[in-house]
């Protein structure tokens, strides 16, 4: 039987849109990320999560980013650099009311001028929100 906690998480690393075997690349851990997303997304692939200095080919980019962390365009280039070209990038950052929150209006704003488009936002966790970045589509350029 599966305890309530663990279907949790699996649905937290589901929710994100990670399959086992996939590669996932963490940039901007510090100690007050969520624990329990890391760990929901390292059981759920089967393997740890990359740090930035990782030479692969990346599925999904987790990026963790609070208010004064710095550039969000240069980050996303900085991420976008190894990431597959079906991969995805989730920017996390503080829900409304977190220190280190984040408004919406600065992600959608530095999105476009990195190549990528925004396509949904989530809850992952009680203190942090999600949001699904895409390469945009050769076809709509």
């Amino acid at each position: 039987m599966v305890a309530a906690g663990d279907a949790e998480q699996h649905s937290v690393a589901e929710r994100l849109g990670i399959k086992p075997d996939m590669v996932v690349q963490e940039i901007g851990w510090d100690e007050d990320v969520d624990d329990d997303v890391r760990s929901a997304v390292e059981e759920h692939t089967g393997n740890e999560l990359l740090d930035e200095d990782a030479d692969e080919v990346i599925d999904i980019v987790l990026l963790w980013w609070r208010e004064g962390d710095g550039d969000l365009g240069d980050a996303l280039v900085d991420a976008r650099a190894p990431l597959d070209e079906n991969g995805v990038i989730w920017v996390l950052t503080p829900k409304t009311g977190q220190q280190g929150h984040v408004e919406p209006s600065d992600i959608a704003e530095a999105v476009p001028t990195v190549g990528l488009s925004q396509t949904s936002n989530l809850s992952v966790g009680e203190a942090w929100m999600a949001t699904r970045l895409v390469p945009r589509s050769k076809s709509r350029r």
